[in-house]
C-alpha cells in the first residue's frame, strides 16, 4: 500500500490538519515519538534531514585490525599480515573475527547515495548495516546487513547468507549505492550508464550506516553526492 504524507502548511496554525492522522504518519515513518501540536518543528527539520545528501566517513572504531584508514577516513586498505591486535584500541564497535569497518553516518530515513572507488580488489562487499549488528558477524552473513559483493569475477546480493547472483555487469572501477529507507531498497548502480544493476527490498527497523568488507587491494568512497541524473 502507497503511504500519502498529509500536506501541511507550515503557515497555517499548528491545528491544520488531523493531529491524529499526522501523529502517525510521524511515528511510524520517522520512528519518533510526537505530539503533532508541540512537535510541528520536530517534524520539518526531520524532513529536512533526511533530504539532505548523506555525507559520511570510515569509522576507525569499527574497522577490523587488517584494514588502515587513509585520505582522511574516506578510504580504506587491506594489509595482509595486519596489525597485532594487541596494539588496536579495543571496543565494543570493532569487528574482531572480520575484515570490516563501518561508515560513521547513521541514517534513519530518506534517499541516500553514495559511490566506491574500487582499487586492485578481488573481493569486497558494499552496502548497508544496522548500526548495532553483532560485530561477531561478517557484513551479509545475518539479517542486519544488506550488502553487494564481489569475488571470483562475479557479483552477487547477499543477506541472511544467503547469495543471489547479480549478472550483466563486469567488474567496473566505480560503483554507485542507492538507499531508500523508507522504500525498503537499497540497490548498486552502473554510474556511467546511471543505470540501477540490481535491488534488494527489505524492512529496515533501525538506524543504518554504510558498511564495507574487503580481503584485498583498496576501496575509496564518495558521499555527499546527488542521485546521477536520469537514474532509472
Amino acid at each position: 500500500m502507497r503511504c500519502v504524507m498529509p500536506i501541511i502548511n507550515p503557515r497555517r496554525p499548528a491545528s491544520y490538519g488531523d493531529p491524529v492522522l499526522i501523529n502517525n504518519v510521524i511515528s511510524k515513518v520517522y520512528n519518533v515519538d510526537c505530539n503533532y501540536r508541540q512537535d510541528v518543528t520536530l517534524f520539518w527539520l526531520v524532513m529536512l534531514y533526511n533530504a539532505l545528501e548523506l555525507q559520511f566517513k570510515l569509522d576507525d572504531r569499527t574497522a577490523h585490525s587488517s584494514l588502515d584508514l587513509f585520505k582522511k577516513d574516506t578510504g580504506v586498505i587491506y594489509r595482509i599480515l595486519g596489525l597485532d591486535p594487541s596494539h588496536v584500541q579495543q571496543n565494543p564497535e570493532r569487528f574482531r573475527d572480520w575484515a570490516v569497518v563501518f561508515g560513521d553516518g547513521q541514517i534513519t530515513g530518506g534517499r541516500h547515495y553514495w559511490e566506491v572507488t574500487v582499487e586492485k580488489s578481488s573481493e569486497f562487499r558494499l552496502g548497508v548495516a544496522l548500526v548495532a549488528m553483532s560485530r561477531d558477524d561478517c557484513v551479509g552473513t545475518n539479517s542486519s546487513s544488506w550488502v553487494f559483493g564481489y569475488v571470483q569475477r562475479k557479483w552477487f546480493a547477499m543477506t541472511t547468507n544467503q547469495r543471489v547472483p547479480v549478472t550483466l555487469v563486469g567488474k567496473p572501477d566505480r560503483v554507485g549505492i542507492l538507499l531508500d529507507y523508507e522504500a525498503g531498497l537499497i540497490s548498486l548502480v552502473d554510474i556511467p550508464k546511471a543505470k540501477v544493476i540490481h535491488s534488494m527490498r527489505a524492512m529496515f527497523r533501525g538506524p543504518l550506516c554504510p558498511a564495507f568488507g574487503l580481503w584485498d587491494g583498496e576501496l575509496l568512497t564518495h558521499s555527499g553526492l546527488g542521485e546521477p541524473e536520469g537514474l532509472k
